[in-house]
């Protein structure tokens, strides 16, 4: 959906729960164009998701939800042998609840991106990507379908007439299949600031090559629990801008 000189910067916020605190996302929030708000289910609690969600509003950044499985404990970062079905019905429900928060601001949701294990099923496992695909066409058609780029996710919510927006990360390293390589591998995580940068002017000029198809990227995810989250936000702006990017959120995207 975007130019290779368009692209969104988003980050998963709304992360802490009660007395934890995860993330920097006062900081965040100012270096992003979209945020993606947990629901209560890996992450965040009611107080958080408000206060997110306000955040974001008087920021003037986008906000979508952020649904994962229900494991408090795992970070939602753990498989769990959980039905089509029931992640369908998941999904709606975290939906719901951060659009009540949503609809009490006085804003609207721009988007959903699972998270953790479950995106990462959901990226690989046909079923799995057409199931929440259909959940999401069902509560709200308007809603841009976040998925790893060339994924099923981002095959399955194209093919039941969602946007798309296909997501490329800064800090992670690659397999040669386009996906994602697992956290357990001692290089999985890309460290350092200026490597980070130099990693996200690559995915939007470039984008990803998946089975000699060139995908372009519409989305980079900047993790707000990263080490250096909030020094990778900074520098990965900066070397867009100086490469002639321009830097938008999701809805203010050309049309398909």
């Amino acid at each position: 959906m975007a130019s290779s000189l368009i692209v969104d910067l988003n980050c998963d916020l709304g992360e802490s729960f009660g007395r934890y605190k995860l993330g920097d996302d006062a900081a965040m929030m100012d270096m992003v164009t979209s945020a993606n708000i947990a629901c209560g289910f890996h992450a965040g609690d009611p107080g958080v998701m408000a206060r997110t969600v306000i955040m974001a509003r008087d920021r003037g950044v986008a906000l979508g939800a952020h649904p994962g499985y229900p494991d408090l404990q795992g970070f939602g970062r753990r498989p769990m042998g959980i039905s089509a079905e029931e992640v369908s019905h998941l999904i709606c429900y975290q939906l719901g609840a951060l659009e009540a928060f949503a609809r009490i601001a006085g804003v609207r949701m721009s988007h959903i991106k699972p998270h953790g294990a479950l995106y990462n099923l959901a990226s690989q496992d046909q079923a799995m990507a057409v199931a929440i695909s259909r959940a999401v066409a069902a509560y709200d058609r308007d809603l841009i379908l976040v998925g790893l780029a060339g994924s099923e996710l981002v095959r399955a919510g194209q093919a039941v007439g969602l946007h798309v927006a296909n997501e490329g990360f800064p800090d992670r390293s690659y397999l040669s299949d386009g996906q994602l390589a697992p956290r357990s591998q001692p290089d999985a995580l890309i460290t350092d600031p200026e490597e980070v940068a130099r990693h996200a002017v690559q995915l939007v000029r470039d984008g990803v090559i998946i089975h000699n198809d060139r995908v372009t990227i519409d989305t980079l995810c900047i993790h707000g629990d990263h080490p250096h989250a909030v020094s990778n936000a900074h520098k990965i702006r900066q070397a867009l801008q100086a490469a002639g990017v321009q830097i938008r959120p999701l809805n203010h995207h050309p049309s398909d």
